[in-house]
């Protein structure tokens, strides 16, 4: 498979972002409405009605300072590839309107970040890709690390933790080992199809060695970690509004469980981990903090209100002050 440079070629082999749109946000809806009327609709609602919600936006500022450290850590690799001519608010645009590209099907609409950012700094395509998968692999790695109490506690959860943790690890170890890539594209470039594609390739590789550096990799995880832990507290938030105790478990497991379910939403491959989050999401506080049911779901729709689909409107609002972002997806869908 050949990588595109920052061409008409890129823009080719992007996705239909605006049917992969619509197909996340019908997937949202139904998921909603099956986790309502599984919970007992009339007790939903009880519960809902009784959430004191002027401790929302104490949720929403959760999310944003997630949201903020993960743009440092996005413009720090941006940084890295040697990008200088991106100015920081520009570069938050672009960030942000990624938003609502993870809930396209595998999240494959966010090649369109790696598109942006070629059309707006230069960075060929195939060395700015790199960028959206390290993120992806730092936030993983992060929120293992915050799950790792909660799985210690759980011994069921192992086989699942040490899969997804070996398969991110994997990908960072092996970019690493330069000889045997390098061999790899040589050996390519003699065959006379291949040969003319490999030099996109090989700038993705090159960037893909440059990010997964030990200290960078360390430092976006650390990033990650961090960012990802105001999420938690969040939605710790949120369990004490539903009235679950105000301790130092409750907010250990509201961190686990989140970032745990995370995980699971992440390697589900569904847009935006609609349905597999929600479900471990609700299934884990059944587990852990044994609510009842109409609990567990209320506080289940309220985090995702307050991260991904906060997360997904931020970004549109961004599209919207950015007709030239719109009419690229336009284009493209």
């Amino acid at each position: 498979m050949s990588l595109p440079t920052y061409s008409s070629t890129a823009k080719a082999r992007l996705p239909n972002l605006r049917n992969g749109l619509m197909i996340g946000f019908g997937l949202g809806l139904l998921v909603t409405l099956g986790l309502a009327f599984w919970s007992d609709l009339s007790a939903l609602r009880v519960t809902l009605n009784r959430f004191p919600w002027e401790i929302f936006p104490l949720t929403l500022m959760c999310t944003l300072f997630n949201y903020v450290l993960r743009f440092v850590k996005w413009h720090f690799y941006v940084r890295w590839l040697g990008v200088t001519n991106l100015p920081v608010l520009r570069s938050a645009r672009l960030f942000v309107a990624g938003f609502p590209l993870a809930v396209t099907p595998a999240k494959v609409g966010e090649a369109l970040k790696a598109y942006w950012l070629s059309e707006w700094s230069g960075l060929p395509f195939a060395s700015g890709l790199p960028i959206v998968i390290a993120e992806r692999i730092s936030d993983g790695l992060a929120v293992l690390i915050l799950s790792l109490l909660g799985v210690i506690t759980y011994p069921r959860l192992w086989p699942g933790f040490l899969t997804v943790l070996l398969a991110l690890l994997g990908v960072v170890v092996v970019s690493q080992i330069r000889p045997l890539a390098l061999w790899i594209l040589s050996r390519m470039e003699t065959f006379p199809v291949l040969g003319a594609r490999i030099h996109p390739l090989r700038g993705f590789y090159e960037a893909s060695y440059q990010l997964f550096r030990p200290g960078p990799t360390l430092i976006a995880v650390s990033l990650g970690t961090v960012s990802w832990l105001g999420e938690g507290v969040g939605f710790f938030l949120i369990l004490r509004g539903l009235g679950m105790p105000s301790s130092v478990n409750t907010l250990t497991l509201a961190v686990f469980v989140l970032a745990f379910s995370t995980v699971v939403g992440a390697v589900s491959a569904l847009p935006g981990g609609l349905g597999a989050a929600e479900a471990s999401l609700t299934g884990l506080l059944l587990l852990t903090l044994a609510p009842p049911r109409a609990l567990a779901v209320a506080a289940t729709l309220l985090v995702r209100l307050g991260t991904l689909w906060f997360g997904v409107g931020l970004g549109l609002l961004v599209w919207v002050a950015s007709p030239s972002l719109w009419r690229r997806l336009e284009t493209n869908g």
